[in-house]
């Protein structure tokens, strides 16, 4: 490393294998700096490589990248081989491998045949040998990272694939305006009616503010003005009334909105014209409820979709129970409780049909809704379904990605999550993919975001959920 070894004002950043093997573009993410991956890093991406599941995928893309840089490149290994190029983004700095053995002794309490305690060995030894350099290990092991700072060593997690640094500032689709607003920016406001609704033309400095589908709110003497933006071109802005659907004669599938937030959703759901809704909200506050229940209206009354399908990540909450009996279908039915159980309200909605015609619609709705696993979705097509994704705060971007693009003509996709119980290793509320898509696709006009604040499960779960 004789480049390494003159004093830079850039640093030099020691890669942990999950690094790799949660984002192998992670290897052009780090700008003017250098990245050293030791031998270790490198056999334990060999032994991860073999299998379907995301980690082996990226384990296998993150060799191809390896082989990619270094490939015609073997006799400047040891100087360092750079990590520009056209396709590398702006990463400007090198690649180091550790090929020699390290001289350095860790605690006895750490033993050396560990692949972690390896890696640390390798970042001790890198800041001797530089020690007017800063040598950083990356890694998203929180304990390994805890390891390296007792032995005074730098330590960081991988920060890149952070959309968010504070989740506290993700779009929540909602907004509220105060009269000063309308003194602003209501002096010159045109309002007309199109389609049984009211529109209003807002001319003023905080309408470039707004963004395209977004819920605007004001709390009203008689009534709450409840609005949704239409348009927005510079300091211009359409809004449109809303439908109500917290009146029983609006109500969906006998489903009515029992807050604002639920009135926001059930508007997004039901509009045809918006081909991506996400809903964020902790549990019971109907989230998958409300969904279902526009679903089926969408698909059985105004035969908009042919069919309707619900797929989720099956990470288990407990200990796993192993290998599960059947069929596609008969495997993921453990882990669809909540359609099953929205479908028991939904079913008891229609309360004048009698018990046969229950059963006869219940039959009806389970012949329309197909339960599909995330492992076969790759290279599939939905023409006119509505898909819903369960649990999505579980997915990676990259997951994310995948599942959205499966969207064909006529396709209406539906989000549903609470990033604060994230159940997949090394993903946060900053990098879930859900957080991802969310801030992603703010104002684009067929897309529209809710984050739902009121439980409306119980008052058991709703205290549950404050004081627990």
């Amino acid at each position: 490393m004789a480049a390494a070894r003159k004093a830079k004002s850039s640093k030099l950043f020691v890669l942990d294998t999950n690094v790799l093997m949660h984002d192998p573009t992670s290897l052009f993410r780090f700008e003017e700096h250098d990245i050293c991956l030791p031998m270790v890093t490198l056999e334990e991406l060999d032994g991860h490589k073999k299998g379907m599941s995301e980690v082996a995928r990226n384990a296998r893309q993150a060799s191809r990248f390896l082989d990619d840089i270094v490939s015609g490149k073997e006799a400047q290994i040891v100087d360092g081989v750079s990590l520009a190029g056209p396709s590398k983004g702006m990463a400007t700095g090198s690649l180091f491998l550790q090929t020699q053995a390290t001289k350095i002794e860790l605690p006895a309490d750490l033993p050396v045949g560990k692949a972690d305690n390896q890696i640390l060995t390798v970042v001790m030894q890198l800041a001797q040998q530089h020690p007017k350099r800063e040598v950083v290990l990356v890694s998203k092991d929180i304990n390994m990272r805890i390891k390296a700072r007792a032995l005074g060593l730098a330590a960081e997690d991988y920060f890149n694939d952070q959309v968010l640094e504070d989740t506290d500032l993700l779009y929540t689709g909602v907004r509220e305006i105060e009269q000063d607003f309308w003194e602003k920016n209501g002096k010159d406001m045109k309002s007309w009616q199109e389609g049984g609704r009211a529109l209003y033309q807002l001319k003023g400095p905080d309408c470039s503010s707004l963004l395209l589908n977004q819920m605007i709110w004001q709390d009203g003497s008689d009534k709450p003005f409840l609005a949704m933006v239409k348009a927005v071109e510079g300091k211009t802005a359409v809004l449109e009334s809303i439908k109500d659907y917290s009146h029983p004669k609006n109500a969906i599938w006998g489903i009515t909105a029992r807050n604002r937030e639920q009135n926001f959703a059930i508007n997004l759901l039901m509009n045809p014209d918006i081909d991506f809704v996400t809903l964020l909200g902790q549990a019971g506050t109907g989230k998958t409820l409300l969904t279902l229940a526009s679903a089926l209206m969408m698909t059985l009354e105004e035969k908009r979709y042919t069919e309707i399908i619900m797929t989720r990540v099956t990470v288990p909450v407990g200990e796993d129970i192993g290998f599960l009996p059947g069929t596609e279908e008969e495997k993921m039915m453990p882990w669809m409780g909540a359609l099953e159980d929205n479908l028991d309200v939904l079913n008891q909605t229609d309360g004048e049909s009698g018990e046969w015609g229950r059963a006869a619609t219940r039959d009806l709705i389970r012949s329309r809704i197909k339960v599909k696993s995330l492992n076969f979705m790759r290279g599939r097509t939905f023409l006119n379904k509505f898909l819903i994704i369960d649990e999505a705060q579980n997915l990676t971007p990259k997951q994310m990605k995948t599942l959205i693009t499966r969207a064909g003509p006529g396709t209406k996709v539906v989000c549903l999550g609470n990033i604060a119980q994230i159940d997949t290793p090394y993903l946060t509320e900053g990098s879930s993919g859900l957080t991802y898509v969310v801030d992603r696709f703010k104002g684009w006009s067929h897309s529209g975001h809710i984050t739902l604040q009121r439980g409306e499960r119980s008052r058991l779960a709703d205290h549950a959920a404050e004081v627990l």
